[in-house]
């Protein structure tokens, strides 16, 4: 089969170092934003699973050991639950010490601050990648087409006439390299806010499922919502300290 003269085939053929550099920049581009966009889904997808369970299971169960291992592992709610978890037997084992100095509130809302600080953090951990891919592509493709556009100019100097023929392999490597920056940047930018409007929905489930478990740590009981009902409905967990 006949190879296009004015195809990707012929670009990277043609194309002298500066041509072949910007390609692969955009395509270390393009890999680095889907990597992040798919491997953070995956992480979102997990972390919705965690979410469901310290809404509903966790508040089911009658002990606090308990109540984590239905949280799993390496999710930011179980690491939150544990934070609280190791707040409350750290002022317990150290109270002679803390209790003149914080109270046992304070200390469990500076322990389940950080927890969620640093699950805030890991959240966040990629999204960089997919903002700067998703600003510089486009310009990366535009220096290409820049780049194109010249040797444009360049063949038509040589040949001293504007002929189809001459112009329209460099012409056509410009615009391919337009249509490549812009397929890079737009999935990056997509990925970028449907990723951070996931990280939103669940840092918030994180900050609620913390403030109920100040509450069990502090009074004995997950905090009630405007019908003086535990939120979420009955909750077992109420022991605090018994894990």
């Amino acid at each position: 089969m006949e190879v296009s003269p004015y195809g990707l085939e012929s670009l990277w053929a043609q194309g002298d170092f500066v041509t072949k550099g910007v390609a692969v920049l955009l395509l270390a581009m393009s890999i680095a934003s889907w990597y992040v966009i798919i491997t953070k889904a995956l992480q979102l997808l997990r972390f919705r699973k965690a979410s469901a369970a310290a809404g509903h299971q966790f508040w089911d169960t009658t002990s606090l050991p308990e109540g984590v291992a239905t949280l799993g592992q390496e999710n930011p709610f179980a690491d939150v639950a544990r934070a609280g978890v190791t707040a409350m037997s750290h002022h317990t084992a150290h109270k002679g010490h803390l209790h003149d100095q914080l109270s046992v509130s304070d200390w469990v809302t500076l322990s389940l601050r950080q927890a969620i600080d640093e699950a805030s953090g890991k959240l966040q951990t990629g999204m960089a990648v997919l903002a700067s891919v998703g600003s510089t592509a486009p310009f990366v493709g535009l220096f290409g087409t820049v780049w194109g556009i010249y040797h444009a100019l360049v063949a038509i100097g040589s040949s001293g006439q504007a002929s189809i023929d001459k112009v329209a392999g460099p012409v056509g490597e410009a615009l391919i390299m337009t249509a490549l920056g812009l397929a890079v940047a737009i999935p990056a930018t997509f990925g970028y806010n449907a990723l951070v409007r996931g990280n939103k929905t669940t840092i918030a489930k994180l900050n609620k499922f913390g403030f109920d478990l100040h509450a069990l740590f502090v009074t004995g009981a997950r905090a009630a919502d405007e019908d003086g009902q535990p939120n979420g409905g009955k909750a077992k967990l109420t022991a605090v300290g018994r894990a």
